[in-house]
């Protein structure tokens, strides 16, 4: 279990250090604070978690990721590379979002 929670953790704070380099520090605090949510033991916590998760990995490392190639390509800098380092943190983010579905099952089933 404690390793959901790292993960998800993780994930919601990396969204939040994206945040805060584009000075945005309603959303910095707000991903910052989110995996709070866990203390709540409730399915809709679960489901807000995920949702935040999937929508951040759309809305943002997406976009991200899209602004960030097309720059790097106009520059005629190389984008590979990025595009790896993105495509880990998309899989990351996702990984954290299929990993919420565990959060709320007791310590006797979570082997």
């Amino acid at each position: 279990m404690w390793w959901r929670v790292l993960i998800v953790t993780l994930a919601y704070w990396l969204m939040s250090a994206h945040f805060l380099r584009f000075d945005q520090f309603t959303f910095t605090v707000l991903a910052a604070l989110m995996p709070l949510a866990m203390i709540i033991r409730h399915k809709l916590a679960q489901i807000a978690l995920q949702v935040g998760l999937i929508v951040g990995c759309i809305f943002v490392w997406g976009i991200s990721t899209f602004d960030f190639v097309s720059q790097r390509i106009a520059l005629d800098a190389p984008w590979t590379r990025l595009v790896i380092i993105m495509s880990g943190v998309v899989l990351f983010t996702l990984f954290a979002a299929y990993c919420c579905k565990g959060l709320n099952l007791s310590k006797a089933t979570d082997k």
